[in-house]
């Protein structure tokens, strides 16, 4: 089976396991996987320490890293001949600061974002693989990530409501958002198959729910 989009996208909340099914979804299509670098952003312990110190800092970091990254993996139109899978999208980078900035910090944050955002090209698909906040908490816990273990579920919140606020301004592209509550992708092959399965045909722009 041949996936038919060429550019997809896999989302989610912090612990939903968005890395682990972009890497298997590499792993059996063979197609190139673009991972999120976030160990590498200096500030990002710091502003769970500190978050109002360290927020601005660390959010342009990831902006600057994140359209780096995609821009050199995506952007070229020689790579993007070839079907890839990234377990981001450049936008979450706005998301994310809408929570972390305060009202100027995120005005000016909002302005470098526009500016360098038509650069990268739109997904042919995005996956947004929803989890309830119990959930996310457990396996956040589960893979103890020192500087995520304070994570309050409020927070979790308001980053699943940014996603939707987001979704909701979207058009051009499919967004699937498939509840994984009861789903283990990683460790049960049936699973996993579930969700290929909703890849294998093109759908129509807009949002799609989808629960196994």
């Amino acid at each position: 089976m041949n996936l038919p989009y060429k550019y997809i996208v896999i989302e989610g909340n912090i612990g939903a396991g968005k890395t682990s099914l972009a890497k298997r979804i590499a792993r059996q299509f063979n197609i190139k996987l673009v991972e999120e670098k976030f160990a590498d952003n200096p500030f990002l312990s710091l502003f769970y320490d500190n978050p109002q110190r360290y927020s601005f800092s660390l959010e342009l970091f990831f902006l600057a890293e994140r359209y780096q990254q995609l821009k050199e993996n995506v952007a070229s139109q020689d790579m993007f001949q070839q079907q890839t899978v990234s377990d981001y999208i450049l936008s979450k980078s706005l998301i994310f600061a809408k929570i972390n900035l305060n009202e100027n910090e995120f005005a000016l944050y909002h302005r470098l974002f526009h500016i360098i955002h038509s650069h990268i090209p739109k997904p042919d698909l995005l996956i947004y693989l929803h989890k309830d906040i119990p959930v996310l908490l457990k396996n956040i816990n589960r893979r103890g990530r020192q500087y995520e273990l304070g994570i309050e579920s409020g927070y979790l919140k308001k980053i699943d409501e940014g996603y939707w606020e987001f979704f909701r301004q979207q058009s051009g592209y499919p967004i699937l958002v498939i509840d994984t509550n009861e789903l283990d992708y990683v460790d049960r092959e049936q699973d996993y198959q579930k969700i290929v399965s909703v890849l294998s045909e093109k759908v129509d722009s807009g949002i799609h729910r989808i629960v196994f």
